[in-house]
């Protein structure tokens, strides 16, 4: 027997997205998971599902956050026929819709996933402290399952890994008979999706970056304490050493708030091999207040310096070596900040013995290069007289590296 995957088939142009599931007092409901984590559920009041991004209508949907199946009639009428032992069919209401809609809930999980034959699998670790998830699934790339675990089941999620809702061939078949929209399938038996070489290449690739999170993670724990909570999506390609661009957050004393790049020292993906990358990482504090890291301003210009410094290879020596002067975009900056003509001056790599200079990697050194906001005034006195007197100014205030909306300027 084949399986495949279940699929939201997000490549519809302009198709509607469904939200997480309300109450009759149109509050979302407390455990907005509970439909996707492959077991049967209790729903003792009628649900709505409504419509985050309206667009076209389809027959099945999955919601945003939470993964819940969301399926019109005729998707729910094949689960019926042919899995009705393997699935509950709870009667929502869909905001705008009169037609008969349900989420669709799979009450199985079955422990199949072939981690041999899957491309790429990680556990969640005892170091991880998560220790709910410890032993479970913490990525899974390009899904095989052992069918010869499954038994008769036509409907399941796999254990450790239940994000995933997998149905028999026999269901697709149907499925896709019934004319239903919306979905796409994803085969995970038969041959791995991966050769002996790309699993090599990728072995190797994942040995570089382990080793080089290892250890700027425990360089960054030895600044402060690490904002676990503080989420910014990994940002796949562009120009960074290895095509993954993140930042972290560090609570230091005082009060203070680093933002540092956490990658820019990685090594470079297309020689696969060790290395330090650009060689320096960028870090901004702050002893202002910050309520919302990942949408601070500090953040932003973060991110907009880290951006000029990747797409510039001469403006990456001085900042790697010395120092360096530059303005970026001033838009969503604090209007302190900002020049008459709307950007915001910054100067990189002000020593300070607040922070090292230097760290060790297992390839080489990196240098930590801070990041110090200019007045407008400031930056006017620089280009104008040179930098040596404004960082002599800077460093009778202390600590002068850090960054600010307002202060009073130094010139």
């Amino acid at each position: 027997m084949r399986y495949f995957k279940l699929l939201d088939d997000m490549e519809i142009h302009g198709r509607w997205l469904p939200g997480e599931a309300t109450n009759a007092q149109g509050q979302e409901i407390d455990d907005i998971w509970q439909f996707a984590d492959g077991c049967p559920v209790q729903v003792h009041e009628r649900l709505t599902i409504p419509i985050g991004h309206p667009g076209v209508v389809q027959d099945f949907s999955t919601s945003s956050v939470g993964g819940t199946p969301v399926v019109h009639k005729r998707v729910a009428n094949v689960f019926a026929e042919l899995a009705q032992d393997y699935v509950q069919l709870i009667p929502v209401d869909v905001e705008g819709q009169s037609g008969p809609y349900f989420i669709l809930v799979a009450t199985r999980t079955i422990r199949c996933i072939d981690d041999q034959q899957s491309a790429e699998v990680k556990y969640w670790l005892p170091e991880d402290d998560r220790p709910e998830l410890t032993g479970t699934y913490r990525a899974v790339y390009g899904l095989r399952i052992d069918p010869t675990k499954v038994g008769d089941a036509k409907v399941f999620r796999p254990w450790g890994w239940n994000v995933v809702l997998i149905v028999s061939e026999d269901i697709k078949d149907a499925l896709e008979r019934s004319g239903a929209t919306g979905m796409s399938f994803r085969e995970v038996t038969g041959p791995s999706e991966v050769s002996p070489e790309q699993r090599e290449h990728s072995r190797k690739l994942k040995v570089l970056y382990d080793r080089t999170e290892t250890a700027r993670t425990s360089f960054w724990r030895t600044l402060g304490t690490m904002e676990d909570s503080f989420v910014i999506p990994i940002v796949v390609g562009g120009g960074w050493p290895a095509r993954r661009q993140i930042w972290r957050v560090i609570h230091r004393p005082e009060g203070r708030t680093l933002f540092v790049t956490d990658g820019l020292s990685d090594f470079f993906v297309e020689a696969v091999a060790p290395s330090v990358g650009f060689g320096l990482e960028l870090a901004l504090e702050t002893d202002e207040s910050v309520e919302n890291v990942a949408k601070s301003w500090q953040q932003l210009l973060l991110e907009r310096i880290a951006n000029e410094l990747v797409g510039h290879e001469h403006l990456r020596e001085p900042a790697r070596t010395g120092i360096l002067s530059m303005e970026v975009d001033g838009e969503h900056m604090p209007e302190s900040l900002l020049t008459k003509d709307g950007r915001v001056g910054v100067l990189l790599g002000m020593d300070t013995p607040a922070l090292p200079g230097h760290f060790t990697m297992p390839d080489g050194q990196v240098r930590l290069v801070t990041v110090k906001t200019l007045m407008p005034r400031e930056l006017t006195y620089l280009l104008e007289h040179g930098r040596e007197e404004l960082l002599h100014r800077f460093n009778q205030s202390n600590p002068g590296h850090l960054s600010k909306a307002w202060r009073q300027p130094v010139v």
